[in-house]
């Protein structure tokens, strides 16, 4: 099973941009990974998907426009990219293998709000 470690949270502006990183201890490559966020209260949602090599995306109809998912399978990491920050993205943000989730990260806390 591998860990999950989720990084690059933090308090950011309207506006703002955030890149997360999500570094797995075993080998993700042939894997489909995800994003998920958390808000206070509400049910953890799938944000944005990647496909093992990197060629196929999704991401959430509330998002599209504003964040990237990629990937490095070299390091087993995966990345989003969240540019135009608004305060309803504020939440924890969790990645995880599609399908057969490993056992959940502590995830990274993103707030926006100025």
């Amino acid at each position: 099973q591998a860990q999950l470690v989720e990084s690059g949270g933090g308090l950011v502006q309207p506006g703002g941009s955030l890149r997360l990183s999500c570094a797995a201890s075993g080998s993700i490559g042939i894997y489909a990974m995800g994003w998920y966020r958390q808000a206070p209260g509400e049910q953890r949602e799938l944000v944005a998907t990647i496909t093992s090599g990197g060629s196929t995306t999704y991401v959430h109809y509330a998002v599209k426009g504003r964040f990237t998912i990629s990937r490095d399978n070299t390091k087993n990491t995966v990345f989003l990219q969240m540019n135009s920050l608004k305060p309803e993205d504020t939440a924890g943000y969790y990645c995880n293998r599609i399908g057969a989730p490993y056992p959940w990260g502590q995830g990274t806390q993103v707030t926006v709000s100025s």
